[in-house]
């Protein structure tokens, strides 16, 4: 069973066309006079950047840093070298959704702000309600820099989420001269990845420059059945208007991707860390729905001739499903001025339009197909429409820089639950296409969600030495529900704080000494679907929370000290958050009963750290990088429910390591490149109450090439090759996958991922 084969194979072929193409017309242009692309100076500088003169804890990464990846790798592994971070995937880029994971000084990805260009891409959630994830809002290779705020975001990011850190992506700017860049990679499980790039240069006297560019990535699943292919299309124009600039953006991608199956603790030591959904055995599938339904264990029709019986190695029809997929299809297009008004007065604008349509697929033995097979594939599907604004002012008038800014969204999301009938000798659909013609819908919702954030600042230069910020933001996020099938509620909810105040102090003690403190607030807003927030529950729940109901908050404060002195950058920093109103779904009666979560808040979450980080420059062309975290995050409150007391003072929160620590060692001396790093991830909990966990693991990465120059019309040619888990460490990646329970003594939770083996890629790239 394998329809898909024919299309991949396809699409493949396009792919490589399309880059051969690319690479004529280049050639041939280049052929005529027309000079080779280069980077934009300024892109090449410094790989790291510890917040240089910020009044709160800042680290940049750069294009040059970005390059080391394997193409086609998730801008956030990049980043999870950088103090604070903890970043999990179980694939070897950290694009598979499913399984991605961040978590900065212990708040999870959810709990975030992420922007592309100043537009909010949402929390970033699978499933996300109101945004896109990063690796499919631009292609790796697009992105110029990466600027990391671990305690909070800037006043002006456009984020109801960051209830700790910010992520903001920055893609590459057009180069001024003509050119074109193609890249192949190819490598472990038949993985190809054409990335092509044209560049306009300057046209004419006016200025205006751009790029476009297509990416196709597709890959067999490390282990099972199944692939995960992306198609990307990135379009970028910039033009000058007089001392103003014009920029504007069009994103396109169609991502395809077959799930791994979730594990436990207990089936990685039964099955093993290679055991996944049985998506090559449709006979096996559908006799294990049989047996299940024979023993009562699901609902479907009695075949006695199956038997009651599961056969070895299975325990329950849990232990692997035939198939499921992840399908994504989002057009993300922004348009941006940059202009002065008056002498020391300037003004940046920009406008968005964000469009999704999206299924989460699983064929699922609990619900038979009527009159066809004892399986039926079960969606969740999401539809978002959004359009926004944000608008700055930034004025110098003296010793103070003056801020100001508004950010309005409409965003209209749409999610239902439906189910999709399957022949009982073969699956007549494939995971990877979008479902049409279900016979049931479970639920539809439509959700409506208005966002206006405010914010005012000042920057004062006190002194020579001192530098004082403070401002304050105001936050009003109003949730609508409609509901147009089923049982979940409608209304509205609203998150709203008129004064979220931020203050930060910077001194240059001495040379290139310098110290920081700060202190933020932050508020996230509600969710707004059937799956998570005050919407999924019932009408009599949400009626009783709503009145009652307390977004999240945290306050973060900071004391820092960095020092720049050209061969070395170092940071250390001390921070404390106190996170509180946190808000956590309890399900009310046992279990199999089946009723929704009713969400109320649980208490306060402190959390204590340290964050260190090092870039030496150790002699030339040698460089090192390295940073440690320890990070102390413990619940401070019990929960109290109908069904008793769950005793969580004093326990570590889930998904929170205490220690993390990174090694990087590279040589670059213009040609011959190399880099070898190490990342150690602590233990981690996925109950509550501490009783389950998963152990630390320590992860190896190698990549080295080397650089050609030119040959002819080729320039920059370059070969690369990067090897992910250098040493094939068996380790679990993602916990919580499957959410987080108060406890699970016996290791049963099916809600962690296995971490992909050792990977091996290699890459050729040129210019022209």
């Amino acid at each position: 069973m394998d329809a898909s084969l024919p299309k991949n194979a396809a699409r493949r072929s396009l792919a490589l066309a399309v880059a051969i193409a690319a690479q004529l017309v280049a050639a041939s242009a280049v052929a005529q006079g027309a000079p080779g692309a280069d980077a934009d100076a300024g892109e090449l500088g410094e790989i790291t950047v510890f917040g240089r003169g910020e009044t709160r804890q800042v680290t940049t990464l750069t294009a040059t840093q970005l390059e080391v990846q394997a193409p086609g790798t998730s801008p956030l592994k990049a980043i999870e070298k950088l103090p604070g971070v903890s970043f999990q995937s179980a694939d070897p880029y950290g694009a598979y959704e499913w399984s991605t994971r961040i978590s900065i000084r212990g708040f999870n990805q959810n709990q975030l702000g992420f922007t592309l260009d100043g537009v909010p891409l949402g929390d970033m959630s699978y499933g996300n309600h109101n945004g896109l994830h990063v690796s499919r809002a631009i292609a790796a290779e697009n992105v110029g820099r990466v600027v990391l705020s671990q305690g909070a975001g800037a006043l002006g990011t456009a984020s109801t989420s960051n209830l700790g850190g910010t992520l903001a992506f920055f893609s590459a700017d057009p180069s001024r001269e003509f050119g074109a860049n193609a890249a192949v990679t190819g490598g472990s499980d038949s993985t190809l990845r054409i990335h092509a790039r044209l560049e306009t240069g300057e046209l004419g006297g006016l200025g205006t420059r751009g790029y476009l560019s297509y990416t196709d990535q597709s890959a067999d699943k490390w282990k099972g059945v199944g692939e995960q292919n992306q198609e990307q299309i990135n379009l970028k124009l910039v033009q000058p208007i007089g001392s103003a600039q014009l920029t504007a953006f069009y994103n396109w991608s169609d991502r395809a991707e077959n799930d791994y199956q979730d594990l436990s603790p207990e089936m990685i030591r039964r099955l093993g860390y290679d055991w996944d959904n049985i998506s090559g055995d449709w006979a096996l599938a559908v006799r294990l729905a049989q047996i299940a339904a024979n023993r009562g264990d699901v609902t479907g029709p009695l075949v006695p001739a199956a038997g009651t019986i599961y056969p070895a190695p299975f325990r329950t029809v849990d232990d692997a499903y035939f198939d499921a997929a992840g399908l994504r299809k989002d057009d993300l297009a922004g348009i941006t001025l940059d202009a002065p008004l008056a002498a020391g007065l300037e003004t940046k604008a920009t406008a968005y339009l964000h469009r999704n349509e999206g299924q989460g697929i699983w064929y699922t033995p609990y619900v038979p197909t009527p009159g066809g097979a004892p399986i039926s594939i079960r969606t969740t599907e999401y539809e978002i429409e959004r359009q926004g604004v944000t608008l700055g002012f930034t004025w110098q008038l003296g010793a103070h820089t003056l801020g100001a800014g508004y950010w309005y969204e409409n965003n209209e999301f749409q999610q239902a639950r439906r189910f999709y009938g399957l022949d009982l000798a073969a699956p007549q659909r494939s995971s990877l296409d979008f479902q049409r013609d279900p016979f049931f819908t479970q639920w539809l919702g439509e959700f409506e969600t208005k966002t206006n954030q405010f914010y005012l600042q000042n920057q004062w230069q006190l002194t020579d030495a001192v530098k004082v910020s403070f401002g304050f933001k105001s936050t009003d996020v109003e949730n609508t529900a409609r509901q147009i099938v089923g049982t979940f509620p409608a209304g509205t909810i609203d998150a709203k704080d008129s004064f979220l105040p931020q203050f930060g102090v910077n001194w240059a003690v001495a040379g290139d000494h310098e110290v920081f403190a700060s202190y933020t607030e932050n508020m996230r807003a509600f969710v707004s679907a059937n799956t998570s927030g005050p919407f999924g529950t019932t009408q009599a729940g949400f009626d009783a929370i709503r009145g009652s109901l307390e977004p999240e908050r945290s306050k973060t404060y900071e004391l820092g000290w960095r020092y720049n002195g050209g061969a070395v950058q170092a940071m250390a920093t001390v921070y404390n958050v106190d996170f509180t109103d946190r808000l956590l779904g309890i399900r009310v009666g046992a279990g199999i009963l089946g009723n929704p979560a009713v969400l109320q808040n649980v208490g306060d979450v402190r959390t204590i750290g340290v964050e260190t980080g090092l870039a030496w420059e150790v002699a030339t062309n040698w460089r090192l990088y390295g940073s440690y975290t320890y990070n102390q995050s413990e619940y401070q409150d019990d929960v109290v429910t109908a069904a008793g007391v769950t005793r969580l003072d004093g326990r570590t929160a889930v998904d929170s390591p205490e220690n993390l620590a990174k090694l990087e060692f590279g040589y670059d001396d213009s040609k011959l490149f190399a880099r070898i790093g190490v990342s150690h991830v602590g233990e981690r909990f996925y109950t509550y109450t501490n009783d389950a966990s998963v152990d630390s693991y320590t992860i190896l990465d190698l990549s080295g090439g080397y650089r050609f120059g030119s040959f002819g019309v080729l320039k920059n040619l370059t070969a690369q090759f990067n090897v992910t888990n250098l040493a094939d460490e068996e380790y679990v990646s993602t916990i919580g996958s499957n959410g987080f329970t108060n406890t699970d003594a016996t290791g049963t939770g099916q809600t962690v991922l296995a971490g992909a083996p050792r990977q091996v890629f290699l890459t050729v790239n040129a210019s022209f």
